[in-house]
């Protein structure tokens, strides 16, 4: 009888994240990995989740030293414990609609409502800048 496979840990449903604080400077390239997208002026912005007390974790975007998190159709600034999520070679960004996720296609958590629903981490154009913010099949409408 043969040995079984090799074990190969998958990634998390959430990815692989880095712990931060808004009273700490952003850590550096090397910990967290490339800015995925820049805003008008050219600075970095990273994909967060923002850890909103107890009850709830909301997928946000880290840029000039912010944590904003998309809520009620603006973004409000956050402070205290945040998450970078380093995007790696093994994620893509695919296009969908009304809150469907492609056949095949894993999304990539986010975060969860204080109501318990999941929020995924999305991606929009605003005046042609690519912004990263949240989805979720309770916010489709």
């Amino acid at each position: 009888m043969s040995a079984p496979p090799a074990y190969t840990p998958s990634t998390p449903p959430a990815g692989l994240r880095v712990p931060c604080s808004t009273d700490q400077p952003v850590p550096n390239e090397a910990l967290i990995g490339s800015a995925p997208f820049v805003d008008l002026d050219g600075s970095p912005v990273y994909v967060a989740s923002a850890i909103m007390g107890a009850n709830a974790v909301h997928p946000c975007k880290v840029a000039r030293g912010l944590v904003m998190v998309a809520y009620g159709g603006g973004e409000k600034h956050h402070k205290g414990r945040y998450d970078i999520l380093p995007i790696t070679e093994m994620m893509e960004w695919v296009d969908t609609q009304y809150g469907q996720i492609p056949k095949g296609r894993r999304p990539v958590e986010g975060g969860f409502e204080a109501s318990g629903q999941h929020l995924f981490h999305a991606l929009t154009f605003i005046n042609e800048v690519q912004v990263p913010g949240k989805t979720g099949e309770h916010l489709v409408r």
